[in-house]
């Protein structure tokens, strides 16, 4: 086939015949995150670039090797985002959401972009839907959040995910865990990543979220964050805790979680799945009370997740679930003749009106023809419109799947669709 007429790699086409779930999953998301008091928010698909490099960190994978840069006619440094939070958070300074009533609550489905090496579960451009909730800075909001994933996931069908939950601490407590995180793996330098070494000095933390097998297999031995808590981070992880455990939701703490983005701080969460391979993880977030005052806005405290959509059909498709309904057509009308495919335009027109879906023919084919595109469009019921019917006003209206039919006049064709 000619480069043309195939999709970029790493990325996919949604098919008419598979947005229907695309659709329950989206609309399960956002009114499931509505009953929480998220409200829905919208931002460009590419921002300055320093938006990421001060967001996310320069020290991180999404940095160094995976966003899709640029420079625009104007010689700006561009970047299509590689995830959602940091522009919600340029979004919620520039319109000085933070200075409304706090918490503000927003929530979104958009498109990502990361140069990574495509496999299962891990595309170039990929679809998120997550949440942002600024200013609230008590355990109690963690667990709601929490909640809030765990809701959507089962309302879209999945209730067989294992969340894990760790504290990462704050920058007090976590400079302590750094300094020990150092002395580690000074002592293994040699053998680590080149990536790595250069993260040693500037943030060792990213080395434990390093996917080299080499790396990974070192820092299993490395101290670990919850050992180096405050007596506060520690306090409000315990706290986070009882919530969840106050709520009935099953956790494991997993204090390997660091989450792969720098403006993380104490409560960070997974959840995965068993059913997908090594992109097991469907749903992550966190807390980041530093990321507002890092963007140039006043301190505020604020935590969030998101989900990656491609991934949570992936497993849903694996657990052979059915989600959502395709599109039912209603009624197809076979005109017979131009002054049928006339009034077949103006029943349709009626017919949809009234909230029905409604087809006729449009490419000019036979009777046989027509019905056999009736079939495969799976239409309830069906008519043939020609003179005589014109004539009388009456039609044999067809149930195309017992084969029954009867007649009646056309004004009540609405009738029988109900």
């Amino acid at each position: 086939m000619n480069e043309i007429n195939r999709a970029i790699k790493g990325t996919n086409d949604v098919l008419p015949e598979e947005s229907h779930v695309w659709q329950f999953v989206e609309k399960k998301m956002l009114s499931t995150a509505a009953l929480f008091g998220f409200k829905e928010i919208r931002v460009p698909v590419f921002e300055h670039t320093e938006v990421f490099q001060r967001s996310v960190g320069d020290t991180t994978d999404v940095v160094q090797k995976e966003m899709y840069t640029f420079d625009d006619k104007g010689g700006r440094s561009i970047t299509l985002r590689p995830e959602l939070t940091a522009g919600v958070i340029r979004s919620v300074i520039e319109n000085g959401l933070y200075n409304q009533s706090l918490p503000q609550k927003v929530c979104y489905i958009g498109g990502c972009y990361r140069y990574e090496k495509p496999q299962a579960g891990r595309l170039r451009e990929f679809h998120q839907f997550g949440v942002e909730c600024i200013g609230a800075a008590a355990p109690s909001a963690d667990a709601e959040v929490i909640s809030l994933a765990n809701s959507v996931l089962k309302g879209i069908g999945l209730d067989k995910l294992s969340l894990e939950i760790n504290s990462i601490g704050c920058p007090t407590c976590r400079a302590v865990y750094h300094k020990a995180l150092k002395e580690y793996f000074e002592g293994k330098k040699e053998d680590l990543c080149e990536t790595c070494k250069d993260r040693l000095d500037r943030n060792p933390m990213r080395i434990l979220d390093c996917k080299s097998p080499v790396c990974s297999d070192i820092a299993k031995d490395a101290p670990k964050v919850l050992d180096f808590l405050c007596e506060d981070c520690s306090n409000h992880f315990e706290a986070v805790k009882a919530g969840l455990n106050e709520m009935g939701i099953e956790y494991t703490v997993n204090p390997s979680i660091v989450r792969g983005l720098d403006y993380y701080t104490r409560t960070v969460f997974e959840f995965v799945s068993g059913d997908i391979g090594a992109q097991s993880t469907v749903c992550g977030g966190g807390r980041y009370d530093g990321l507002m005052e890092q963007m140039g806005a006043p301190a505020t405290a604020s935590l969030g997740f998101a989900m990656g959509i491609e991934r949570l059909l992936l497993v849903l498709k694996n657990s052979e679930k059915q989600v959502g309904e395709k599109p039912v057509c209603d009624l197809y009308i076979a005109p017979m003749g131009e002054k049928a495919n006339v009034k077949a335009l103006a029943i349709c027109a009626c017919l949809r009106d009234k909230g029905f879906s409604v087809q006729s023919d449009i490419c000019g084919r036979g009777l046989k023809a027509q019905m056999r595109y009736a079939n495969k469009i799976g239409a309830r019921f069906s008519v043939v419109l020609g003179d005589n019917e014109l004539e009388s006003g009456l039609i044999r209206i067809k149930n195309m799947e017992t084969g029954e039919d009867k007649e009646i006049a056309i004004e009540s064709i609405s009738e029988e669709l109900k």
